[in-house]
């Protein structure tokens, strides 16, 4: 009875079953036939692999390590000048006392020529024992003679507006901004990349670095050998001469990180020079107590700061600025500064506040009392070139003494 139902199963079924049919290969279905029903393509048979190419696999990543530069030589650049974290915020006049970390090369283990003293990396030769104390007297002449050469003539005054032009804010947004730490080593890279697509780059300043626009300015033209063909305010155009090559830039090392600044002898002492210890705290306490000149707004422009204080000297012997909102390495700094470049005596910086006393024998300078914020460039001609600009125009800010918050 079992074997009649099984063989019934079998012939009655259009879809034999696997188990029960004597040869499973060969099934049979009527939706071919009635439906003409095509297998989708994922169920069909797959195709023949390609040959491989021999084209070697790409390697894997892996990560930089000091441990690959044992074959090699480390980097020589032909710059003629000391590498530096920033060169407008580091006096060569005042040497520090001491260094907060080993002398380590921001550069990276073995990978510049040059020597880290903990402070910068001097141009000196490579073969000497030591770099403590050593300078090359003729640095000075090879930066004069490269910086020639890239120039070559000078601009006329209608080059130089068509340049000054193309720069501003409303035709490109190629911009480099020099902030609180001022020109740094790595932006001198930045400013070559620039010159790669444009003749000509906009440099926004702002901060501390412009209390000393003077400084900006000359350290600018001196790292880059470049010509500063406009300014206006904390805005400069800087060009890159008429034989610069791009293929040919100078090699500059990346700062891998930032060093930590060294230690510096304190900007205040216990006593004033010249005063006991209560006249130096009656003075403090005074210096506190007078009116503010001037509120320092945090990344502002202080480019009017310096003649504002000399003009304050000549009716008052003390002059408190407001530095709430800075931080306190910025309004330290801005006092170093204001007493290298008044000059004036640093009483306090209490309360974050600058107070600064004009000295016993104070005699005011013969210059003007306010500088000029736009400076105009003449030609071989002599025609002057200044170029005007609306003023709604946001690329060209005033001297004043401004926040950058606004911007």
């Amino acid at each position: 009875m079992f074997v009649i139902r099984r063989l019934f199963l079998q012939n009655a079924s259009p879809f034999p079953h696997p188990h029960t049919s004597p040869n499973p290969r060969f099934f049979y279905s009527k939706l071919r036939d009635h439906y003409a029903f095509e297998s989708p393509p994922s169920i069909s048979p797959s195709p023949e692999p390609k040959p491989r190419s021999n084209k070697p696999p790409k390697p894997r990543y892996k990560p930089p390590s000091s441990l690959d530069l044992v074959d090699k030589k480390p980097r020589r650049s032909d710059l003629p000048f000391d590498f530096q974290y920033s060169y407008t915020e580091t006096s060569p006049s005042v040497r520090p006392i001491g260094l907060r970390e080993p002398k380590y090369s921001p550069f990276g283990p073995g990978r510049l020529d040059r020597k880290w003293t903990g402070v910068c990396a001097p141009a000196v030769d490579p073969k000497a024992t030591t770099v403590e104390g050593m300078e090359d007297p003729k640095l000075e002449e090879k930066r004069r003679v490269m910086r020639e050469n890239i120039q070559g003539e000078p601009l006329t005054g209608a080059e130089r507006k068509a340049l000054v032009e193309t720069c501003q804010k409303k035709r490109t947004k190629r911009q480099i901004n020099l902030g609180r730490d001022g020109l740094t080593h790595n932006m001198l890279n930045d400013i070559h990349n620039h010159w790669r697509h444009a003749e000509a780059v906009r440099i926004k300043c702002l901060g501390v670095p412009t209390v000393d626009m003077k400084n900006v300015c000359m350290q600018l033209e001196d790292k880059t050998s470049g010509k500063i063909i406009h300014r206006h305010g904390g805005f400069l155009v800087l060009y890159r001469g008429r034989n610069y090559n791009p293929k040919k830039r100078p090699f500059i090392p990346l700062m891998l990180w930032r060093p930590h600044e060294p230690i510096y002898p304190r900007l205040i002492k216990t006593t004033i020079d010249g005063l006991s210890i209560d006249e130096t705290k009656e003075m403090r306490k005074k210096g506190l107590a007078v009116p503010a000149l001037t509120k320092l707004a945090k990344n502002g422009y202080y480019g009017s700061l310096v003649p504002m204080v000399r003009d304050a000297f000549l009716s008052c012997e003390l002059v408190r600025i407001d530095c709430q909102g800075l931080e306190i390495s910025d309004y330290k700094k801005i006092g170093c500064k204001l007493r290298d470049l008044v000059p004036c005596i640093l009483v306090t910086f209490e309360k974050e506040q600058i107070v600064v006393w004009r000295g016993k024998d104070y005699q005011p300078l013969d210059s003007g009392c306010y500088i000029s914020v736009r400076e105009s460039f003449d030609d071989v001609d002599g025609n002057m070139n200044c170029v005007d600009h609306d003023e709604d125009d946001d690329d060209y800010c005033d001297g004043g003494i401004h926040s950058g918050n606004d911007e």
